[in-house]
């Protein structure tokens, strides 16, 4: 690819972004433009702070367009170790774990981006998870947490409220 403009680089990025069905990483981006990881991040963060809707998931950006169905945000509670478990049975059903969010007492609503539609995908996060050492966001609330869940279908919602509910990770209030 020839060299391109900053501006230009971050136009391509935004269409790349928009057109892509899945996650694209910072690392396929900056070789795709001949450019280093960090310059990709801060175009992102450009992008983001110019109001384009990107999100940042732990297998890359995607572009923040809401997919058709329903969506859903589910109150559940479960130790980390059980992190996984959960995660599958929500794609299991036909769900998205689109987000994760947690109040923290001192920043508020604190969310992160999950982006997980398959057996596969949950797989990559439970490995980035275990790479990195990371806690989940749940960690900090004594395992209590919201997720945003996506489903193509109201039957399909049912069926993914139906298996947390039957593992026992829906808060019951």
């Amino acid at each position: 690819m020839s060299a391109l403009s900053a501006g230009e680089r971050r136009r391509e990025v935004a269409a790349l972004l928009r057109q892509t069905g899945g996650p694209v990483s910072a690392a396929s981006l900056a070789a795709r433009f001949s450019v280093s990881r960090q310059i990709i991040v801060g175009d992102v963060a450009l992008l983001r702070a110019a109001g384009a809707d990107i999100t940042a998931t732990p297998r890359g950006y995607v572009s923040g367009r809401s997919g058709p169905g329903v969506t859903r945000t589910v109150a559940c509670a479960h130790p980390p170790e059980e992190m996984g478990r959960e995660l599958y049975a929500i794609v299991d059903a036909g769900g998205e774990a689109v987000d994760v969010i947690v109040e923290h007492p001192v920043y508020g609503q604190l969310t992160g981006a999950l982006r997980v539609r398959t057996r596969r995908d949950v797989e990559e996060f439970l490995r980035q998870v275990e790479e990195h050492g990371a806690q989940p966001l749940s960690a900090l609330t004594g395992g209590i947490h919201l997720h945003t869940i996506r489903c193509p279908d109201g039957e399909s919602c049912q069926r993914v409220l139906k298996s947390l509910e039957e593992q026992g990770f829906l808060l019951n209030m």
